[in-house]
């Protein structure tokens, strides 16, 4: 079992830097895949990054690969989303997620766990 916390998430303007975390509850959060999804009102969840158990793999959805980037530490269980460049377009409310899959998947399907998630809006 695996408990996730997200916050950071808040109102920023178009060009400005968020950083989102994700606290994660488990012995066995080293083991597991984390990803970041979000949703936007009247849409689907959508795949933003995921992170590879050791941190040394990553994969970005092409609508934030290089402004976005996804870290962890797993000694303090946690998973970071340093998010540059905002766009209006980025608002969302923002999930945190675990799966024992590769870190290539982004089917929101395939993840187990899943944080409360935390709103992020960004103005033009």
């Amino acid at each position: 079992q695996v408990q996730l916390v997200e916050s950071g998430g808040g109102l920023v303007q178009a060009g400005g830097s968020l950083r989102l975390s994700c606290a994660a509850s488990g012995r066995t959060f080293s083991s597991y895949t984390m990803g970041w999804f979000r949703q936007a009102p009247g849409k689907e969840r959508e795949f933003v990054a995921a992170i590879s158990w050791s941190g040394g793999n990553t994969y970005y959805a092409e609508s934030v690969k290089g402004r976005f980037t996804i870290s962890r530490d797993n000694a303090k269980n946690t998973v970071h989303l340093q998010m540059n460049s905002l766009k209006p377009e980025d608002t969302a409310v923002y999930y945190c997620a675990a799966t024992g899959k590769p870190a290539r998947t982004t089917n929101p399907t395939r993840y187990n766990y899943w944080g409360q998630g935390t709103q992020v809006t960004v103005s033009s």
